[in-house]
């Protein structure tokens, strides 16, 4: 038992040590060579708040546990504990377009590191966030802020021509295929949402009539080989069991695909956050029902004990 933690610890460490990087560089070249559309100074910015949330949660969570704070013990603890806070700041100033404003942006790093201490739901010795915190965060401020929206699809491709416009998604499906299979082990996830995205647009195209080649066409963007195999992927917020997993994948899929019909926009991002929370809900009542016959078990032996003793 001891033996399978700390290797899920290390796994986990693994990706997120893989996943920072691999953003981190994605956002240098975006704003270089690919051709992102933000100023620099959002994703500095963006991260700077994910930060200063980050430790500011952990600090109010070490007073009231009274523990000590999981980033002390020296540069690497420090490190290791701001990489999921790192993607997710990362995640949002490249996904979110607000032009010179910098507030949105600001406003959706803090909502989606504080989506991970508010909505948490019990396990069965700790608790844990059930909602993608960068998805979240994304979702909250596209309802708020009406003039912010996603990132043009093209800005991840624009200066980008021949080869290399097939390289660069070859590359992220490589990465990213590697990343969900050795360490997160999510990939189930990604294939789940690929092919329910294939069944979504053949059943749109037989009821409403949706062109097909339309309906598969985000299929070729890189916006959706981030999405899959580094936004749907979220270890800490999708089921562990490969039939879950698939299960989750393809009910995202479902959604976008209603979503679409309804003509939402933002189909992914509010497709997975609907999918998310019902899945904490399910937890949420799965353990208390649990609890319940728990106590249920417990009455009916201390009635019997009773029982006997009379």
């Amino acid at each position: 038992m001891t033996f399978n933690r700390t290797a899920n610890v290390t796994n986990r460490l693994g990706g997120l040590r893989r996943f920072a990087i691999a953003i981190t560089v994605f956002n240098v070249l975006g704003h270089t060579v690919f051709g992102f559309e933000q100023a620099w100074i959002t994703p500095v910015v963006s991260v700077l708040t994910a930060y200063a949330c980050e430790i500011w949660f952990e600090m109010v969570d070490c007073y009231l546990q009274r523990r000590s704070p999981r980033f002390t013990g020296g540069w690497r603890n420090l490190l290791d504990f701001l990489l999921s806070a790192h993607i997710t700041g990362m995640a949002c100033a490249m996904l979110l377009y607000s032009g010179s404003r910098l507030l949105p942006i600001v406003f959706a790093s803090a909502a989606a590191i504080t989506s991970k201490s508010i909505f948490r739901i019990a396990m069965e010795n700790h608790t844990r966030h059930f909602l993608n915190p960068s998805n979240f965060g994304i979702t909250v401020t596209l309802l708020l802020f009406p003039w912010v929206g996603i990132a043009a699809p093209y800005q991840f491709s624009e200066n980008i021509h021949g080869w290399g416009s097939w390289i660069l998604p070859a590359v992220i499906v490589m990465s990213g295929s590697f990343l969900n299979t050795k360490f997160t082990r999510r990939i189930s996830v990604a294939l789940g949402w690929l092919g329910g995205f294939v069944a979504q647009a053949l059943v749109r195209n037989l009821i409403f009539d949706t062109p097909l080649t339309a309906a598969l066409l985000p299929m070729t963007g890189v916006t959706l080989v981030l999405f899959t195999f580094y936004m749907v992927t979220d270890p800490a917020t999708t089921p562990c069991m490969p039939r879950g997993q698939f299960l989750y994948g393809a009910m995202v899929a479902i959604t976008y695909g209603a979503l679409m019909s309804l003509h939402v926009v933002f189909g992914f991002f509010f497709a997975l956050t609907l999918v998310s929370l019902a899945r904490g809900l399910m937890l949420y009542a799965h353990h208390r029902l649990a609890a319940t016959e728990e106590r249920g078990v417990a009455i009916h032996a201390a009635l019997a004990l009773g029982r006997e003793m009379a």
